[in-house]
């Protein structure tokens, strides 16, 4: 049963990326969050806040990974992060959908996840530039901000809240009339029908 959201942490990671999307994801109660690190030694994030992994990468459960978010962090601009990118290779191959934002993206480019679906980044060449052996760049949209395909989701570090919209409709929460007020009230404050009464009352 794929019930379980994996979010890697680790040294550096960029806590506030996909923060909408893990709250929505946790809303319904419908999926367990999971962090995973490199190991189960505590993190600290770009934000300065420590986080204890439930898991290390060697004790996932590929059978229960519905999704896989990958933050950026300066570590996928130096090259590491080999057994990361090892691991959302198998996820990937097993059936669960590999989500990378920021400089993520780059360890989704390094397991080859990139190269034959259509993806996005932070900026054209960026991942040409960081990633030799990448063969996608024909499939890169530099016009969007976040982009599903071939079970990936890409977003430029500019696009948190089109990620968060992403995963939401991969996971299917809520339904399509909703997750488009949910859009517009997180990216232009523009309330939802709902909410626009209780807003003149107050």
């Amino acid at each position: 049963m794929r019930d379980t959201i994996y979010f890697l942490v680790f040294d550096g990671f960029a806590d506030w990326q996909a923060a909408l999307a893990l709250c929505e994801v946790r809303r319904p109660g419908d999926w367990q969050v999971a962090t995973v690190g490199f190991t189960r030694a505590p993190v600290r994030s770009m934000g300065g806040l420590t986080v204890q992994p439930e898991l290390s990468l060697a004790e996932l459960d590929f059978a229960r990974a519905a999704l896989a978010i990958v933050p950026g962090g300066h570590l996928w601009q130096r090259g590491e992060g080999v057994a990361a990118v090892a691991a959302l290779r198998q996820l990937h191959g097993a059936g669960s959908v590999v989500a990378g934002i920021d400089s993520g993206v780059l360890a989704l480019a390094r397991a080859g996840l990139l190269d034959r679906c259509r993806h996005t980044g932070n900026w054209s060449g960026h991942i040409d530039a960081q990633v030799p052996g990448y063969a996608g760049s024909a499939q890169y949209d530099a016009s969007a901000l976040a982009v599903s395909d071939g079970g990936t989701i890409t977003a430029s570090h500019l696009g948190s809240v089109e990620f968060a919209r992403e995963v939401i409709r991969t996971l299917d929460l809520y339904n399509p009339n909703d997750r488009e007020h949910w859009y517009r009230l997180f990216k232009h404050a523009q309330l939802p029908p709902w909410c626009v009464g209780e807003a003149v009352a107050a």
